[in-house]
C-alpha cells in the first residue's frame, strides 16, 4: 500500500464535469494497492494519517493533527503509484492490485477514516478524474505500508 499525502488549502475531484469530492483545509491522499495488501495495512494507514501532526500550532511548529484543525480528506484511488518504469519507456502496472480487490480496500480505507470523525471526499474508483488542489507548504509525504 502506497499513499502520497499532500497537505492542501483546498482540493476537489471532478469526473465528467461533476464534482465528486471537495474539501478545504486538509489532505489530498493518492492511494494505491499492490498484491498482498489487506485490512491490517488499511488499519495501520488510517491510524497513522489520522494522528499525523503536520499542521502548524500557534508557534509555527508542525504539531497539530487533522482533527485539531478541523481538516478534511480528499481520497483518490491511484493504481499508477505502482508503475514499474525499470525497463522501456512505457510503465508496467502489473504490481498494482487487481481492480476488484483494490476497490474493496480503497472503499474500506475511506470508511475507516470517516469512523475517526474525519470528513472524507472521494473520487470515483477507476474513472478518469481531474484533480484540482492548492498544496499548502508545500508539504508532501509518501507512505509505504
Amino acid at each position: 500500500m502506497k499513499i502520497v499525502l499532500q497537505r492542501v488549502s483546498r482540493a476537489k475531484c471532478t469526473v465528467d464535469g461533476k464534482i465528486t469530492g471537495e474539501i478545504k483545509k486538509g489532505y489530498l491522499l493518492l492511494v494505491g494497492y499492490t498484491n498482498g495488501d489487506n485490512e491490517v495495512l488499511n488499519d495501520k494507514a488510517v491510524k497513522k494519517i489520522s494522528n499525523l501532526r503536520i499542521f502548524e500550532d500557534e508557534n509555527g511548529k508542525m504539531n497539530l493533527d487533522i482533527k485539531k484543525v478541523g481538516g478534511s480528506i480528499l481520497a483518490i484511488s491511484q493504481f499508477t503509484l505502482y508503475a514499474n518504469t525499470n525497463e522501456g519507456n512505457r510503465p508496467s502496472f502489473t504490481e498494482a492490485l487487481n481492480p476488484q480487490e483494490a476497490k474493496k480496500l480503497y472503499l474500506s480505507f475511506c470508511d475507516k477514516l470517516r469512523k475517526n470523525d474525519i470528513f472524507v471526499g472521494e473520487g470515483i474508483f477507476g474513472a478518469h478524474m481531474d484533480i484540482d488542489f492548492l498544496n499548502d507548504g508545500p508539504v508532501t509525504i509518501i507512505f509505504e505500508f
